[in-house]
């Protein structure tokens, strides 16, 4: 970008994540050069999956608590979200997301189908979630799920009807993006009538 310049970052925190302050020279389309300063928090890029079951009209979600939400509304500490992580090491989305749907709601996937990529705070966030979509039956479930103890991880497995889902998003039930993204697609797409 022939706009941008003079790029320097510090380290304001380094603890679950790195937030940087990024200070840096920007050519705003007037043609001035003005120095403007953001945090940025770098967590790594994730994924997350909605599992549907088009024969039962159904769909997985998990519930559990985020403190970040709690934060800002006590209301909104207990979230109802797709099966989600983080991308570890050296992992790529797909392998990803397998591995946290397993972790996180105990089905067993093989695949899945990449629909999306977004950013879902780019204001602030460096975090690109790719999302994904794949079919699941009772057949596939191998243990409870819950998340990893290590990780500290405390996820309630829900299995809801679509048409459920989609009332949850209307009344504010389901706030997280990276779901409602999800459930629209589904719905645009009719993979669940």
């Amino acid at each position: 970008m022939k706009s941008l310049k003079n790029i320097k970052k510090t380290i304001l925190s380094n603890e679950w994540a790195t937030l940087h302050r990024i200070d840096y020279d920007y050519q705003f389309k007037n043609g001035n050069w003005k120095r403007l300063s953001r945090e940025t928090y770098n967590r790594g890029n994730g994924t997350a999956i909605l599992l549907f079951n088009p024969d039962k009209g159904t769909v997985i979600l998990t519930k559990q608590f985020r403190m970040p939400a709690y934060e800002n509304d006590k209301n909104d500490g207990m979230s109802i979200e797709a099966c989600a992580g983080a991308i570890d090491n050296n992992d790529n989305a797909l392998e990803t997301i397998i591995r946290e749907t397993e972790e996180e709601v105990g089905y067993k996937i093989t695949n899945a189908k990449q629909v999306l990529s977004a950013y879902t705070s780019p204001g602030a966030l460096t975090e690109k979630m790719y999302l994904f979509v794949a079919e699941y039956s009772d057949a596939m479930k191998i243990n409870e799920g819950g998340g990893l103890d290590s990780e500290d991880e405390e996820i309630e497995v829900i299995e809801l009807p679509f048409k459920q889902v989609i009332e949850m998003v209307k009344n504010e039930e389901i706030i997280d993006a990276k779901t409602i993204m999800l459930v629209q697609y589904a719905q645009i797409n009719k993979l669940i009538d």
